[in-house]
Order: C-alpha cells, then structure tokens, then sequence
C-alpha cells in the first residue's frame, strides 16, 4: 500500500506500511520490539541490526541466498558494509519488510532505490516487493515534477556508479532538460526566481531564465552535463546559456560581486581554492562562442578571479580573448578590478586592463588591414574604447598609490586615430595631477577646508614624471574651453601649457602669436574672470590655479639657469614655440612636440 501526493506544484512523497515504527538503538545496535527472538544479526560498519529471517529473507533474495548458505543455527550473522546509501538504506528496506510506515521523497529515493537493489527486492522474489515499487514512484511521480527531478540528481553524487548503471542520472538529466527546452507558456512547475525587482504578482508570464536558480545548486559536473545536453538541442538561445553559467558563477564563488577578495584567506582555504579553479576552468569551457552571450562585465570578472584562485593559464589567456572581443561594451565601472598583486600598493588591477585593450587592439588592427568590417564601424568600435580608456584612467587617477608607468602605458596604448577630443584624457591627467582632499573622515575633511589646508594626491609627483604624463596629450585636440583651462593650470608642465597657448591662440585669433602669449601669460598671476570660473566649474574640471603664472612667464622671458633659453617665438608650427637649448624637455618631448 502507498499513498502519493498529487498536488503539481508541491514535491512528491510516497508512504507506504502502516505499523508504527518500533526499532529504538542500543549500545550501537538497532533493535526491533518484538516478541520473537532476533535470529537475523545484520552488521553494517558501526551499527548491528538485531532482525527476523521470517521477515527479510522472504522479501530479500541476497539475503536469502547468504542465511540458505551458511550453516542451519539459531542465529544468523551477515555483513553488509558495502551496501549503498549505508545502514540507512538498509533500515528502510528492513522497516518495508516488517510492514512499518515510510515516508520516500526525490531526498532519499536514490538510497532506496539502489539499496532494494542490492538486496534484490525484486518482484521475481516476492510479488509487490519494494524495488517496483520505488521504481514505478520515479518515474511517473519524480521524473514529471521540476524540483524532484533536480533534487534526485543532486542526490546521485554520493553513489554515481550504482545511479549510472541503474539509469537514475540519465534519466533525470533528460527530464530537466525537457522542462528547459518547454515554451514558457506551458510552464507550470513551481521553481526558484528571486531576480531583484521581479515579483510574481506584476508578472503573468514566465521569464525565460526560469530554470537557471534552480540547477545552480547542482554539482559542477551534473550542471555541465545539463548544459551540454541543452546546448545539443540547438533550441536555446546564446544569452540563456551564458545567464545559467552567470547564476551558477555568483552561486558557486561567493566572492563574485564583492570588489575585494580580502576577505579571502588562501592558506586556510586551500581546498575551497581548488574547488573555485575548477569553477572557472570549467564555466569558461562552457560560454558560448557567441559575442555577448555573456556580458563584458561577467568577463572581466571572472579573468580577475581566475587570476586570483590561480586558474590555469589557457583558462586566463581565452578569458582575456573573449573580453577583447567585446570590450566596446564595457563600462568604467566593470574595469575597476581589484589589484591582485600583494606587494602593490594601488588598488586596481591595471595590468588586466591593459591586456584586456591590447587584446582588443591586434584584432581591431587585424581587422583593419584585412578590412573585415566598414571603416565607419572600425573607427567608432576604437573611438568607443578610447572614451572607455579616458574614462577608466580618471577614476584610477584618484588612487594615491597609482603609479606613473602604469598610468602612461595605458593612456599611450590608445592609438592617436581612437581619440577625436583629448578632453576625456586632459581631465583625467588633471585628476591626477590635481590638488583635493583624499577619503578622509568628516570630521577632519571639516578642520582641513576650514584651516584651508589642501593635500596633493601625488605630492611626491617629479617635474620629469609631469612631462611623462603630459606626453600623449594632443593640445589640438582639445576643445576651447579645455584650452583654455590648461593654459591657466600651474599644475601643468610649462610645455604643455605653452602648446597649449598656442592653439588655443591660432584657433581664436589670427594676430601676432607673441604679443598674445604675453598677455595672456602675464594674466595667468591676476584673478580668473567669472565667466572662466563658471565654465570650469561646468566641466567639473576644478579650479585653476595661479599662484606661479608670473613666476613661469618671467622664466619664459628672462630666462634661467635650470632651463635654459626659452623665447617664443612667433611661427606657425607648434614645434618652434619652445627652443629646445638643454634640460630634459629635449629628451621626453622630442618625439611628440608639435
């Protein structure tokens, strides 16, 4: 006798017998009150089960085969250590035989299954015996339902032999993938979906990624196989396929969404490590080779934690492919990757970016000589990926512990052609180079601004190291109102400021270029009109400061013992503005003077 529930969208039990259950443990043993003496001693590793040959053996054909074997005595003793799903299975076939009441689910019909197996609780043995039984609950109850059929693989891992040679995984594997591959019209199962801002009530169709919570709770290999075999069916879409491998990452990397891995401690969870590698070597096996089936972000944060847990470097060297690929797509935010370097000081990883964008550039310059795509589409995937640089750069900018090298190297990857505007990359030189406040507390952000003391970002920032970061600016390329902000900004290195003069004059003017660099250098010591000062606070580009314009044109004029002659001159090229007589200028301007 058994009993189902047939509500559809609750998970199945079956319970079957009807005798209340009277086993209770003595000193290691289970032991069933009865008024017959045991006869039938069953020892499974640590635990003995005291029982009856007139109730087992009827039902059991192993057992009956053993006790026919051995010698005829008033007490039977049989060892059952490799019996599956250990001496729980067992008791669950013994109670069946004694008529007692059990309660079978998708939790642990796979013990049963395999244990009435072992025992050979067949129908050949004994007519309505338990292994039917269990077999006819599988597969018209637990294979129809969702949960049931994913709780039922789940529960395959502990005994992934005896599950594949009796079907058991097959079986559930193809009725999940069944369910996946339903029209979302004919969903009915009840299944897990907790994406932020959706709620069931406002909602009367069914997402398309209904399935995707539930099977990432699967063991990484079962989830693989599912995927694999979705995939085969060619039916499902690129993007479902790369959002089941996103839940499954945020599920089985509990670091994922943070910005930091600090909280991860390596020497102490080295097996947890392990497990993690074989999280990303396999999710990146698996995206689909369609550009944007996963998004630019989930990339780029799976090469930082592939990096991080150590994955291997095919692994790393195809993520880094994959994300150049679409690094058009990416915004500021998904660059600012946590450095993974302990002995750097600064906080972003800066060396994954650049990768990441020299990856970009060999195909777009592949591309481009082999004139694979329109022009028009090449420029402005580049032109895309420059803004996306400039961009990335004044946010690192802030970082104190940012270093030169690593800064410049970025900025300089960018080919001239990518960058229409320099503004984007003169802000974020300025942010670097700018005086401002760090994260400090309220209270000594408050004593500061009203002591009107400022700190440097980079106080220790040298005037050769100013020139680096100046290098790949193109002060032609800088709109009126940028020009017009460098030439009073001291924080800029004369040259620079010079260059810049110089278009901002030719582009405004056609008189005698020396007669205005005079006056406007010599204005740089007075107050900044206020239409200057609202553009500037509109561009959000600070303050410019003047405090040693005078001091910089008197140099221009007269002269110094440090840098040399310097003379404007009048002339239509740039590159005769500032006479290169000696110093270091020479050395880092010769090749991008203009």
């Amino acid at each position: 006798m058994f009993l189902l529930n047939a509500e559809k969208s609750k998970m199945k039990f079956m319970k079957i017998g009807t005798k209340p259950d009277t086993f209770y443990t003595q000193d290691g043993s289970r032991i069933l009150i009865t008024d017959s003496p045991n006869d039938l001693v069953i020892r499974i590793n640590n635990t003995s089960y005291h029982l009856h040959r007139s109730s087992l053996v009827p039902k059991c054909g192993l057992l009956r085969r053993l006790c026919t074997d051995s010698e005829e005595s008033d007490s039977v003793t049989i060892e059952l250590n490799d019996i599956p799903g250990g001496a729980d299975a067992f008791e669950l076939c013994a109670k069946f035989c004694y008529g007692i009441t059990i309660n079978l689910s998708a939790h642990n019909l796979v013990d049963a299954l395999c244990a009435s197996k072992f025992l050979r609780m067949s129908d050949s043995v004994e007519k309505g015996n338990l292994l039917p039984k269990l077999e006819s609950f599988f597969h018209s109850c637990v294979l129809q339902g969702w949960k049931d059929s994913i709780v039922t693989l789940q529960s395959t891992a502990k005994l992934p032999e005896w599950c594949e040679n009796l079907g058991i995984i097959r079986k559930c594997i193809d009725s999940i993938v069944e369910k996946i591959l339903t029209p979302t019209a004919q969903v009915s199962w009840s299944h897990t979906y907790t994406r932020p801002g959706y709620q069931k009530r406002k909602h009367h169709s069914v997402p398309r990624d209904w399935w995707t919570e539930d099977i990432s709770d699967l063991d990484l290999d079962l989830f693989r196989c599912i995927i694999t075999a979705a995939r085969s069916s060619f039916t499902l879409p690129p993007q479902l396929i790369g959002e089941a491998l996103h839940v499954y990452t945020c599920r089985w990397l509990p670091y994922f969404k943070s910005k930091s891995h600090s909280g991860f401690s390596v020497k102490e969870n080295e097996a947890a490590l392990e497990r993690h590698r074989r999280v990303v070597n396999t999710v990146v096996n698996m995206i689909p080779a369609d550009k944007g089936s996963v998004s630019e972000g989930f990339l780029l944060r799976l090469v930082s934690i592939a990096t991080y847990v150590g994955a291997s470097l095919t692994t790393k060297t195809e993520l880094i492919r994959k994300a150049g690929l679409q690094l058009e797509e990416a915004t500021p935010a998904d660059l600012l990757l946590p450095s993974q370097s302990s002995s750097h000081l600064h906080r972003y990883d800066t060396d994954l970016v650049a990768a990441v964008l020299d990856s970009f550039l060999m195909l777009w310059r592949r591309q481009s000589s082999a004139h694979i795509s329109s022009n028009s589409q090449l420029l402005h995937s580049i032109r895309k990926v420059a803004k996306l640089i400039d961009s990335y750069l004044q946010a690192v900018a802030q970082d104190v512990h940012m270093p030169v090298p690593n800064f410049v190297s970025l900025a300089e990857a960018v080919p001239d052609i990518a960058r229409e505007s320099h503004d984007r990359l003169y802000k974020a030189i300025n942010m670097y180079l700018k005086v401002g406040i760090p994260a400090l507390p309220q209270a000594i952000i408050i004593l500061v601004l009203k002591t009107l003391v400022t700190l440097q970002v980079h106080p220790e920032i040298s005037k050769e190291e100013k020139k680096r970061l100046c290098r790949s600016l193109d002060c032609q390329k800088l709109s009126a109102e940028v020009r017009a902000h460098a030439v009073k900004n001291e924080r800029m290195p004369l040259r620079t400021v010079v260059q810049a003069l110089f278009f901002d004059q030719e582009s405004s003017s056609k008189g005698v270029l020396s007669q205005a660099a005079s006056q406007v250098l010599a204005s740089r010591g007075k107050e900044m009109p206020a239409d200057e000062t609202s553009m500037m606070h509109k561009l959000h580009l600070g303050p410019a400061e003047t405090a040693s314009s005078i001091g910089k044109a008197k140099s221009m004029r007269e002269g110094g013992s440090q840098r040399g002659e310097e003379k404007i001159r009048t002339s239509s090229d740039p590159r005769k503005l500032v006479r290169q007589g000696t110093g270091s200028e020479r050395k880092y301007h010769a090749s991008r003077d203009r």
